[in-house]
């Protein structure tokens, strides 16, 4: 209920604001359950993808929207749990399988799930190589797998903005539904699963029109989080010689008073022995 609220008060503020269009909105069934597999550009992307759609989406979103703390936290927390998200543990393992679980459960009453296979958001707007619990869900629920390609997402909210950005349009473009039956039976298969997911993965890239790099996501973050890492460090390192060299010649600057003060002081001292001395030879010549 509270789902359909929040999309009766967001949905028109949202069109007014930024007039997201959509195309393709019939190749997603009406009814039964179909995975609704999406490029994540944006935290925005969790607005504007069900926009357009008379059916829930449900989405297996990242635990961290569930455990966050202060106000910012409980807005979160209320709001994905009040849609019927539902978190998950990336951290892989037990906990993958126990998300894929959850995920088929959403399968099994005939709605449509939605996942991000690239697993976290596009630090660079590109398209990054899918992990295979996609494809597993679709063999395992025996359930179409329709592309939902999100453009423009990343001009709105990139990662780290908090104040949404007006003047973009946005645009969900959803494709045909791929059809895996071929392949039930073979979700033990990681060939076919990898297959699959290349070819879910290919179909996001026709539709968002995003440069493909066959590399997962997060390890990309990683790196860009360490090269960032390095060049504060390199930063702070530069400020910190700065310093040091400012203190140096201030020292310097300082000594060079000190010793041109003593200059003149020694100048002066010999100045008033010249004219003492001055001085007393004159009374001896009058004397």
């Amino acid at each position: 209920m509270f789902y359909w609220v929040v999309k009766a008060i967001l949905g028109p503020v949202l069109a007014v604001l930024w007039q997201p269009r959509a195309e393709g909105v019939e190749n997603v069934p009406r009814r039964g359950p179909a995975i609704m597999v999406s490029n994540h550009l944006s935290f925005s992307d969790h607005f504007f993808g069900p926009l357009p759609l008379p059916r829930r989406i449900t989405f297996l979103a990242k635990a961290e929207y569930f455990t966050g703390t202060g106000v910012k936290g409980f807005v979160s927390r209320a709001f994905f749990t009040g849609v019927g998200q539902i978190p998950i543990d990336r951290s892989g393992g037990k906990a993958s399988e126990a998300a894929l679980r959850t995920g088929l459960r959403v399968l099994k009453r005939g709605e449509l799930l939605g996942i991000y296979p690239e697993g976290t958001r596009s630090p660079d707007g590109k398209l990054y190589r899918g992990r295979t619990g996609v494809a597993r869900l679709a063999l395992e629920a025996k359930a179409p797998v329709v592309p939902m390609a999100m453009i423009n997402l990343e001009k709105i909210m990139p990662p780290g903005r908090t104040v949404p950005k007006l003047g973009v349009r946005p645009k969900v473009v959803f494709g045909k539904p791929l059809d895996f039956s071929r392949y039930y039976g073979m979700e033990k298969d990681q060939r076919v699963l990898r297959a699959i997911t290349d070819e879910i993965m290919y179909a996001l890239m026709e539709l968002s029109g995003q440069e493909y790099v066959d590399r997962y996501a997060q390890a990309v973050k990683a790196e860009i989080e360490a090269e960032e890492k390095e060049a504060r460090r390199e930063q702070q390192a530069s400020a910190k010689d700065e310093r040091r060299t400012r203190r140096a010649e201030r020292r310097t600057d300082r000594k060079a008073r000190k010793e041109a003060a003593r200059e003149e002081k020694r100048a002066r001292k010999a100045a008033e022995r010249a004219d003492a001395e001055q001085a007393g030879g004159k009374r001896d010549d009058d004397a």
